[in-house]
């Protein structure tokens, strides 16, 4: 008995390639690696970076601010002085107004010349004397823009005809242009050449300059 032998001329079939071992897993793990990334950076990183960049602009702010106000502040120690130098001089006015006792023209004179933009009761002769023209005195001659306001009396007291000035000044530029002016009014004479010296006064942390004047008073 012949034996059949069956020849199959078709191609044989490939099996599909299967993955190797652990590739899914990979790839599982990759997608919940990125997943859990994702959910971290909206959860949690983007509103902390998100405050981050509020606190940062409100930092910014502050500082800007904070800048304008030095700068704002930067002369509060002199306008403080300034200040303080005013109460000392309105304080010395008021207590010299209370215990004075001399003319009333003297006083008013005196105001007059301590005030700014006044210029003291003249002849016509010292006029011309403290004047720069051809009969002026360049050592009478005072500055039309001087601030009184520099300037404060203490004390005044009179002994007859003779009178004693004593006061403060923030510079000591500031006394001769005072004591010019008495020379030059009509209400005090032989004024003489203040004298002057420098006074720290620590409680109010100011420094200025104590003087004198002395000379005659007309009545």
């Amino acid at each position: 008995m012949l034996a059949m032998i069956k020849i199959n001329l078709l191609p044989a079939r490939k099996h599909k390639r299967q993955a190797e071992p652990g590739q899914l897993d990979v790839a599982i793990g990759g997608g919940v690696l990125l997943a859990v990334a994702a959910a971290v950076y909206f959860v949690a990183h983007r509103p902390m970076a998100d405050e981050r960049d509020a606190f940062a602009d409100e930092s910014n702010a502050l500082t800007t601010d904070n800048n304008s106000q030095r700068a704002r502040i930067a002369d509060l120690p002199q306008r403080e002085a300034a200040f303080k130098a005013e109460e000392s001089r309105n304080a010395a006015i008021k207590q010299l107004v209370s215990t004075i006792v001399v003319p009333d023209n003297v006083l008013h004179e005196l105001g007059e010349l301590l005030t700014p933009a006044r210029m003291p009761t003249m002849t016509r002769a010292m006029a011309e004397r403290i004047s720069d023209g051809p009969k002026g005195d360049a050592n009478r001659r005072f500055a039309l823009d001087w601030d009184p306001k520099h300037v404060w009396i203490t004390s005044f007291g009179t002994k007859g005809e003779t009178f004693t000035l004593e006061g403060g000044a923030q510079s000591e530029a500031d006394i001769p242009q005072l004591a010019k002016r008495m020379q030059a009014s009509v209400y005090f004479g032989e004024v003489t050449s203040p004298s002057s010296s420098r006074y720290e006064d620590k409680s109010n942390s100011l420094t200025y300059y104590k003087f004198t004047i002395s000379g005659k008073v007309v009545y």
